[in-house]
């Protein structure tokens, strides 16, 4: 198949089938592909799309997103995860608002310097939003590159990764790059999928590599998982009236920044901690321990409850605590599992109203 029948399959398709009406395809501006981009790295089109408009409402361009305190960002990207995404979001806006005049780039050169930006995600935001010739090899696009064009290869392995660069930038067309690197995309996340491959409907069928040799498995080579570690964190729970005890992260982990319940990785620490801020032992409640996935280790978390009758001054070293009022909640950033804990007390709060 020639690199002109390849794209044409490919932007024939798409003229049908794909997907043209997500939030941010309409009213394209830099901006706007930029956060979708940014939020779309190891995350899903679904659940993303609820996150990106209530941002976007909330911050509409780069000036009132530099204005933003972190903890707001934080607030609005609470349960999407990867957060280190939204700090460097934070923080290119406000190189953006100060370098740019508050412009975002349009120079390939100008986007890559920015933190959390890639050459594929920096190709992506200059090719969707203004239909310039560069190529987007995302891990869609990989993967059908791979099984279309049989390549024997992890997708961790570097010159897999520069073989899959010389080609998806060899068959990008000048012309209509936006379309086709959307193409792709949605080429590898709706047919040439991770799981079993609906190869039958695939516009590339007939030369696929995978297709012909009915092996689509095969194709990329799967990366030996190792065991996945499990860590257990013990979650102290103070509660006065519909009030808990929180405080900001200031760890350099996956939680960096964000407002936790006291974590400790014993049982036994957790309750000395308690006991040295003078709450009572004997009142403690006991609740259901559940797991929390991240993408290379499964957290066990165990909530212990203290329900207080009066307030505790409570004022940890080095770090910043609030009491976190399920009434009329802070804008503060929260990881999926202290907000899953919270809201469940919250809807208790509405059961009994």
């Amino acid at each position: 198949m020639t690199i002109y029948s390849f794209s044409q399959l490919v932007l024939n398709w798409y003229h049908f089938y794909g997907r043209k009406d997500l939030p941010w395809q309409k009213n394209k501006t830099l901006y706007i592909v930029w956060i979708s981009e940014i939020m779309l790295q190891q995350t899903t089109v679904k659940s993303v799309i609820p996150y990106f408009e209530k941002f976007i409402l909330n911050f509409p361009n780069i000036k009132t997103l530099s204005n933003a305190k972190l903890d707001e960002v934080l607030h609005l990207w609470s349960g999407l995860g990867y957060y280190n995404r939204a700090r460097n979001i934070h923080k290119s806006a406000q190189i953006i608002q100060i370098k740019h005049n508050g412009i975002f780039p349009n120079q390939f050169i100008e986007v890559i310097k920015l933190p959390g930006i890639g050459k594929s995600t920096a190709g992506a935001i200059l090719s969707l939003s203004l239909n310039f010739f560069y190529s987007i090899l995302d891990g869609n696009v990989k993967r059908i590159l791979i099984r279309y064009y049989g390549i024997i290869g992890s997708l961790k392995d570097r010159t897999t990764e520069k073989k899959l660069w010389d080609i998806i930038e060899y068959i990008t067309p000048i012309h209509n790059s936006a379309k086709f690197n959307q193409a792709m995309m949605d080429l590898g996340s709706l047919i040439c999928i991770r799981g079993k491959a609906k190869c039958n409907i695939c516009p590339l069928n007939q030369k696929c590599v995978a297709y012909i040799e009915q092996k689509w498995e095969k194709y990329p080579l799967k990366h030996i998982k190792k065991k996945t570690p499990k860590i257990i964190s013990w979650f102290v729970l103070i509660k006065f009236k519909n009030n808990f005890w929180i405080e900001k992260n200031t760890k350099k982990n996956i939680w960096r920044d964000l407002f936790c319940f006291p974590s400790f990785d014993s049982q036994k620490k957790a309750l000395i901690w308690s006991k040295e801020k003078k709450i009572n032992l004997n009142k403690r409640k006991k609740m259901i321990s559940f797991f929390h996935q991240f993408s290379h280790f499964i957290l066990h978390i165990h909530p212990i409850l203290f329900e207080l009758s009066s307030i505790l001054e409570i004022h940890e070293k080095d770090k910043m605590g609030l009491w976190y009022d399920l009434n009329n909640p802070q804008h503060i950033g929260l990881p999926r599992p202290v907000k899953k804990i919270l809201e469940s007390f919250k809807k208790d709060i509405f059961l009994r109203g």
